[in-house]
């Protein structure tokens, strides 16, 4: 099994690179001006390939192809499946201090009943809302944000 390290270790030289995503290194000379896929450099300035570049070539050559994409078109695409990643990494972050939090302050969940006047209020969970000298409901709603 590899690891991301392995993903992103940079070891094919652009001729290598070039056979395994199946075009031109001319090609792949172009898409790295363009900003589609930049491989690290040797300090000779020579281009070394990860797996992820590889993958991220094949990617862009499908979109192209079967697609029909235009280059301009494939690199917002692949701006916003960054802006995606990153979104999705932050609101793990955040889930987890939320959680954190949650934890040393002694909070399983909020817990919320229907008021005396129809208004929302917090109880305590494994309480029950008091009971209205009108008969009022005692039913309970268990709030847990989507994650």
């Amino acid at each position: 099994m590899r690891s991301a390290a392995d993903d992103d270790t940079p070891v094919f030289v652009i001729s290598v690179a070039a056979a395994l995503s199946g075009m031109h290194a001319q090609t792949l000379r172009q898409y790295d001006r363009l900003g589609l896929v930049s491989p690290q450099r040797t300090r000779g300035g020579g281009r070394r390939y990860s797996a992820r570049d590889i993958a991220r070539l094949r990617e862009v050559q499908r979109l192209s192809q079967q697609e029909g994409v235009s280059l301009a078109g494939i690199q917002r695409i692949l701006e916003l499946e960054n802006q995606v990643h990153a979104l999705r990494l932050r609101l793990t972050e955040v889930t987890q201090r939320l959680d954190a939090a949650e934890a040393a302050l002694g909070l399983g969940g909020r817990v919320f009943a229907a008021g005396p006047a129809g208004d929302i209020v917090s109880v305590r969970p494994g309480e029950r809302p008091r009971r209205t000298t009108l008969g009022g409901s005692q039913a309970l709603v268990v709030w847990r944000p989507h994650r």
